[in-house]
C-alpha cells in the first residue's frame, strides 16, 4: 500500500481548521455592547451593575492597564432557533496563545449571580440547551484589561508591571460579541478527531494502530460534506466509532487526571488582581462540575479559599457545596504554595498550621499532601516538617526544569536532614497546565522513569495563571482517553486516591537524600532585597511578639493578642508565595510588599513593646533591663528572660602599620589594611588566622548579570567569567559604635555608593560588618568575598530545622551545578576541631568555591565563601533593587556549628532595652544550648496552654531538660497543629521538669497545661 500518511494528515488540519471547527456555530447573530470603564481600583459588583454604560463596537479599543471595564450585551434569541443549544461567545480580544496573561472577565447575571469566567480558552456562557426562541438576553461582563507583560518577545522591561507608570493607553480590542447556535454534533466530531490525530502523530509509523486510525481519519473526512458539515457530522463520527472504542493494554500507563488551575497568588500581577482571577476560575470550576459527573478539580492555598469567602462569598458557597460533594477538592495544606528555600523555621510550620487548619474547619478536609508543583527547589528539611504537619505526600513539577541533570525519579521516597521520609511525585507529563493533548499524554508515558516498577502519574490539567482551570474540551478529550489503544490511560481522581494507589504499587520506591535543589532560577535567592529583608525581620518580630506576649500573659493581666498574630502571620505567609519571596514578581507586588512589611514591622512592635513594658515594672530611676529574645543566654541575659545585661572586656582601634587600623579585644586581632580590606582576622586564643594567605576579606566584588532569560530568576554560570574587584576607597576612619572599637569604610563605584561599619565589640569573638548600598546598577551583580584558610570538601548551610552539607568542590555536574544556593541565617566551614561562621541578618544566596594555592602564596587550599548582596535585573520590574539596603553579617572565626547556630540568631535577634526593675525569668528553659527553642505561644484554641516548639541544631544526640517557668500540671507532643500526637514522644512533667532526648535535627512540639487557681 502507498504511505499516504502526509497527505491524510494534511487534509485532517486543513478541514479542521477552516470547516469542523467554524461549524461548531454555524449561527449567530450580533449582541448589543455597552461599556462603564471603572474610576481607579475595582468597585464592588452593585456599583458595576449600576454605572452608565456607553455603547461599544466590536474592534473598538478599551482597558487602560489595570483598569476594569463593566461591559453589558444584551439581545434576543432569534424565534427560529427553538429547540437548539444557544450560547453567547463573548470575546474580549483575547490571544488564545496566551491564556492565563491578558485580559479576564467574569460573567453575571443582571442580578449580580456570577456565571462563569471568561479566559482566552474560554470564551462561551450558556443560554439555553434547547431554547425556546425569543428569549431576551442579558448579561454583564467584569472585564480587567491586565496588560500583557511577557509578551512573544519575552523578558523585554516595561513600565506596564506598576500601576503607576503603565499609561492609560488602551490594551485590546473587542472582538467576538455574538449569540450563536451550538452545534453539539459537530463539537464532539471534532474532539474525535482531535483526539484520534494526536494520538495517531505519537505511535510508531511501523505499528498496525497508527495505519487503522489513519484509514478511520481518512474514512470519516470522506463522509464529512464540507458544505453541510452539521448535516454530516454524525456519519462522519460513526466512521470513528471503531478505532475509539478499542481499549488501552493491560500495561498501559495509568494517568490520573486531576483538574487544576495553577493561580500565582501574585506574579505578573498584584494580590488584588489574584482575587478576581481566583473568583474568575472558581465559577468556572463549579459551573464545569455540574456539567460533568466524572471531573474532579482541585485547588491549593487556604488563602485563595478566603479570598472567595471575603471577597466573593456567592461564589464560595457554590464552592463549599462542591467540596462537601467531593468533588472541589481543597489540596496541599498550606496558606499558599509558598518558596521553601528561604522560609525560615517556624514560618516553614505555620504555613502548614495555617493551611491545614483552615480547610479544617471550613471543609472539615484533613490533607494528606502537599502540593507544591511550581515552587523553585524544596529545602532538606521540608519533609520532616510535612509529617510534623500531619501529612505524607508531596507533589511537585518544577525540578523538571532543571538545566543540567535530568532527576533519576518520578515517584520516589525523599528524605530529610533527620531521616524523615516523605512519598513524592514529579508528574511526568511535565507541566502543571496539562491539557490533554495527545503529546502530553504520551511523553507522561514515555518520560515515566519508574517503569517496571510503577505505571501511575498523576496529570494537573488545567490552563493557570487566572487561565481559568479545565475546560470543557479538556474533559472531553480526557473521556475518549479512559481506555483508548495506544494511549495511556486517563481517569479524574483527586490527588489523595491518586497517591494511595501510587504508593500501594511502589511500597519500595527508590530514595532521594538531601534537597532537592533546581538547577535554574538561582537568582531568586537574590532578587528584590527589601522584600526578603522585610520576610527575615517579620519573621523574627514574630518569634518575639509570641514569646513576649506569652510571658506577659501568663505572669500578669497582658490580654495575648490571638486575633492580631493570626492575622499578621497569614499576612507573612502570603508574602512567601513563590513569586513574591523570590522576588520575581511585578514592581506593583514589590512595592506593595514593603509598605505591608513596614506596617507588620509597626503591629509588631507595638505588641512586643507593650508586653515589655508590661513585665518590667517601674523600677528605680535609670534602671535599664535588657531583653533576650534569642534562645541562647548572652552578656548574662538568659534565653527569654530579661535582666540588666552584664558585659565585661574592652575593645580598641589603632593605627595598622602600613596603612589601615588594627581591631583588638583580646578574643580576635583584626587587621583592616590601606585599602579598607580585612587582611587578617586572627583567633587569638587558637592562634589560628582566618584569611587565606595572601587575600582579603570582605572584598566587594561585582560582575555583569544578563542571563540567557529569566532575568530576576536566574544567574548563568558565565557571570563569573567576568568579575571586578571593588577597592577603591573613598574613606577610611577609626570610630567608635555603641561601644565597640570601630571602622567605616566607603566607596564609590559606577552610580552606587557603599558605606560599611567593621566592628569588633567587647567580649565578642566576631567581627560585626553593618552595609550599607546606595544602589543604581543595572544588570550587575554585587557579593562579598571571605577567602577562608580553610580546607573543607564541604560546608553547612542553615535551613529549616537544622543545616544542610554542601560539597565544596565540582566533582560531579550535580555538584557543579549548586553555583548559587541558599542559607538561612549562617554558613559554617571547618577543620577538625576548628572552624569559621559567616552570619547574616537578611540575605540568602552565597556561593563557596575552594582553590589551591599559587605557590606565592604558600601551599594549602582557601575555601572562599561569598555572599550575594543585590542585583539590579530589568525584567519584570525595571527599577528592582534601587535604592538604599542595609545588610548586618558577621564573620565568627573560631565556630563551632553550635556557635554558628547561636550568632545567626544573635544578628536577626538584637537585644531590646527597657526602663524597668523587674528581671523577667523565662518562661521556659533548655539547659542544653544543642536544642534551639524556635517558638513560645500560647495554644491557638485560646485554651491558655503554652506551645514550645525546640529542635535538635547541630545534627546530633542531645539530651536536655525542659523546665517551665509557670506552674503546668501536664505535658503532650503534639503536631504542629497542637493536636496530641497517637505514637512517638511519651513525656512526663516530673518535679517540675520534662526531660527530652532528641535525635539528630529532631523536631519537637509541647504543650504545657497550666495549673489552674484553686486546681
Amino acid at each position: 500500500m502507498h504511505d499516504d500518511r502526509s497527505l491524510v494528515e494534511a487534509r485532517l488540519r486543513r478541514v479542521l481548521d477552516e470547516r469542523i471547527r467554524p461549524a461548531v456555530y454555524p449561527e449567530s447573530v450580533p449582541l448589543e455592547v455597552a461599556v462603564w470603564h471603572a474610576p481607579g481600583e475595582p468597585v464592588p459588583v452593585a456599583e458595576g451593575l449600576a454605572g452608565v454604560p456607553e455603547p461599544i463596537a466590536v474592534g473598538d479599543a478599551w482597558g487602560a492597564p489595570w483598569g476594569t471595564s463593566w461591559f453589558r450585551v444584551t439581545g434576543t434569541v432569534p424565534a427560529h432557533w427553538a429547540g437548539r443549544t444557544v450560547e453567547a461567545l463573548l470575546d474580549l480580544g483575547f490571544d488564545e496563545n496566551m491564556p492565563g496573561f491578558q485580559c479576564e472577565g467574569l460573567v453575571y447575571r443582571p442580578d449580580g449571580t456570577p456565571v462563569k469566567g471568561l479566559n482566552p480558552r474560554n470564551q462561551w456562557v450558556r443560554i439555553g440547551a434547547p431554547v425556546a426562541g425569543g428569549e431576551e438576553v442579558r448579561l454583564h461582563i467584569e472585564a480587567a484589561s491586565n496588560p500583557v507583560i511577557l509578551d512573544y518577545h519575552p523578558f523585554v522591561p516595561t513600565a506596564l508591571g506598576d500601576k503607576e507608570t503603565a499609561g492609560d493607553e488602551p490594551q485590546y480590542r473587542l472582538a467576538r460579541m455574538d449569540l450563536a447556535v451550538f452545534d453539539q454534533t459537530v463539537w464532539e466530531l471534532a474532539l474525535d478527531l482531535e483526539v484520534l490525530g494526536e494520538l495517531m502523530h505519537e505511535l510508531p509509523v511501523e505499528g498496525a494502530r497508527r495505519w487503522d486510525i489513519l484509514r478511520a481519519v481518512g474514512r470519516a473526512l470522506d463522509a464529512v460534506d464540507l458544505q453541510d458539515v452539521g448535516g454530516s457530522a454524525a456519519a462522519a463520527r460513526a466512521e470513528l466509532a471503531g478505532v475509539l472504542a478499542v481499549p488501552a493494554g493491560p500495561t498501559a500507563h495509568r494517568i490520573s487526571a486531576v483538574g487544576h488551575a495553577h493561580i500565582d497568588s501574585a506574579w505578573l500581577w498584584p494580590l488584588r488582581e489574584t482575587v478576581r482571577k481566583v473568583a474568575r476560575t472558581t465559577s468556572n470550576m463549579t459551573a464545569l462540575l455540574e456539567d460533568e459527573p466524572d471531573f474532579v478539580f482541585t485547588m491549593s492555598q487556604a488563602q485563595q479559599f478566603a479570598w472567595i469567602k471575603e471577597h466573593r462569598p456567592e461564589v464560595y458557597a457554590r464552592v463549599k457545596k462542591a467540596v462537601t460533594d467531593g468533588r472541589f477538592v481543597p489540596a496541599g495544606g498550606m496558606w499558599v504554595e509558598s518558596d521553601t528555600n528561604m522560609p525560615g523555621s517556624e514560618a516553614m510550620a505555620r504555613q502548614f498550621v495555617h493551611g491545614k487548619r483552615f480547610f479544617l474547619d471550613e471543609f472539615g478536609v484533613e490533607n494528606d499532601e502537599a502540593w507544591l508543583p511550581d515552587t523553585f527547589g524544596f529545602a532538606a528539611g521540608l519533609p520532616q516538617i510535612i509529617k510534623a504537619a500531619g501529612a505524607k505526600w508531596l507533589l511537585t513539577q518544577k525540578i523538571s526544569w532543571s538545566q543540567t541533570n535530568t532527576f533519576p525519579h518520578h515517584t520516589f521516597q525523599w528524605e530529610g536532614i533527620d531521616g524523615t521520609r516523605i512519598f513524592t511525585h514529579f508528574p511526568p507529563v511535565d507541566t502543571y497546565n496539562c491539557s490533554m493533548k495527545g503529546s502530553e499524554i504520551a511523553h507522561a508515558a514515555r518520560n515515566f522513569k519508574d517503569k517496571g516498577a510503577a505505571r501511575h502519574s498523576l496529570a494537573p490539567t488545567g490552563w493557570g495563571d487566572g487561565g481559568g482551570g479545565t475546560t470543557r474540551e479538556m474533559v472531553a478529550k480526557a473521556a475518549r482517553l479512559r481506555s483508548l489503544e495506544g494511549s495511556a490511560t486517563v481517569e479524574w481522581e483527586s490527588p489523595a486516591e491518586f497517591f494511595t494507589k501510587a504508593q500501594a504499587e511502589y511500597p519500595n520506591a527508590p530514595v532521594w537524600v538531601g534537597e532537592l535543589y533546581l538547577e535554574l532560577h538561582r537568582a531568586t535567592l537574590t532578587s528584590q532585597a527589601k522584600t526578603k529583608q522585610g520576610n527575615r525581620r517579620s519573621e523574627h518580630l514574630l518569634r518575639e511578639a509570641e514569646l513576649w506576649a506569652a510571658t506577659a500573659a501568663v505572669r500578669g493581666d497582658f490580654p495575648y493578642p490571638y486575633e492580631e498574630l493570626d492575622r499578621i502571620w497569614k499576612t507573612v505567609l502570603l508574602h512567601q508565595f513563590h513569586d513574591i519571596l523570590p522576588g520575581s514578581s511585578i514592581a506593583w507586588v514589590h512595592r506593595e510588599a514593603e509598605r505591608t512589611y513596614a506596617e507588620v514591622a509597626r503591629e509588631l512592635n507595638a505588641i512586643i513593646e507593650g508586653a515589655q513594658r508590661s513585665l518590667a515594672g517601674e523600677g528605680g530611676f535609670g534602671a535599664t533591663l535588657v531583653f533576650n529574645s534569642a534562645p541562647h543566654a548572652r552578656d548574662g541575659v538568659a534565653a527569654g528572660g530579661a535582666a540588666p545585661a552584664r558585659r565585661t572586656g574592652a575593645s580598641s582601634v589603632a593605627p595598622r602599620e602600613g596603612g589601615g587600623f588594627v581591631l583588638d579585644n583580646g578574643l580576635l586581632s583584626v587587621e583592616i589594611d590601606g585599602r579598607g580590606l580585612v587582611v587578617s582576622a586572627y583567633d587569638i586564643g587558637a592562634g589560628r588566622e582566618s584569611v587565606a594567605p595572601g587575600k582579603a576579606a570582605n572584598l566587594l566584588q561585582i560582575h555583569p548579570d544578563f542571563p540567557n532569560m529569566w532575568d530576576a530568576w536566574d544567574v548563568d554560570a558565565f557571570y563569573r567569567n567576568t568579575v571586578t574587584d571593588l577597592t577603591d576607597l573613598d574613606q577610611l576612619v577609626a570610630v567608635e559604635d555603641a561601644g565597640a572599637a570601630a571602622v567605616r569604610v566607603v566607596r564609590r563605584f559606577g552610580d552606587s555608593t557603599v558605606t560599611q561599619l567593621l566592628s569588633l565589640a567587647p567580649g565578642a569573638k566576631r567581627l560585626d560588618i553593618a552595609t550599607e548600598v546606595d544602589w543604581h546598577e543595572t544588570e550587575k551583580f554585587l557579593k562579598a568575598a571571605f577567602p577562608l584558610d580553610i580546607h573543607a570538601e564541604r560546608y553547612a548551610s542553615e535551613t529549616q530545622f537544622g543545616h544542610v552539607h554542601r560539597p565544596t568542590h565540582t566533582n560531579t555536574s550535580w555538584e557543579a551545578a549548586k553555583f548559587e544556593a541558599c542559607n538561612h541565617r549562617f554558613v559554617h566551614l571547618e577543620e577538625p576541631g576548628w572552624g569559621v561562621a559567616l552570619v547574616n541578618d537578611s540575605t540568602y544566596g552565597h556561593d563557596v568555591t575552594r582553590t589551591v594555592r599559587d605557590p606565592a602564596e604558600g601551599p594549602g587550599t582557601t575555601t572562599t565563601v561569598r555572599v550575594s548582596l543585590l542585583r539590579a535585573p530589568r525584567f519584570p520590574d525595571p527599577e528592582t533593587d534601587q535604592g538604599v539596603h542595609r545588610f548586618r553579617h558577621a564573620l565568627v572565626p573560631g565556630a563551632t556549628i553550635g556557635d554558628a547556630v547561636r550568632e545567626g540568631y544573635r544578628v536577626n535577634l538584637p537585644e531590646r532595652r527597657v526602663a524597668g526593675g523587674a528581671e523577667v525569668a523565662p518562661l521556659v528553659s533548655v539547659d542544653e544550648d544543642a536544642v534551639v527553642v524556635s517558638a513560645v505561644k500560647l495554644a491557638d484554641d485560646g485554651s491558655g496552654d503554652v506551645v514550645v516548639r525546640l529542635y535538635e541544631s547541630r545534627g546530633g544526640r542531645a539530651r536536655a531538660r525542659l523546665t517551665p517557668g509557670f506552674a503546668a500540671d501536664a505535658v503532650v507532643a503534639t503536631d504542629l497543629l497542637e493536636r496530641p500526637l497517637s505514637e512517638g514522644v511519651r513525656l512526663e512533667l516530673t518535679d517540675g521538669v520534662v526531660e527530652l532526648a532528641l535525635r539528630p535535627f529532631e523536631l519537637v512540639t509541647l504543650r504545657l497545661a497550666r495549673t489552674r487557681p484553686g486546681a
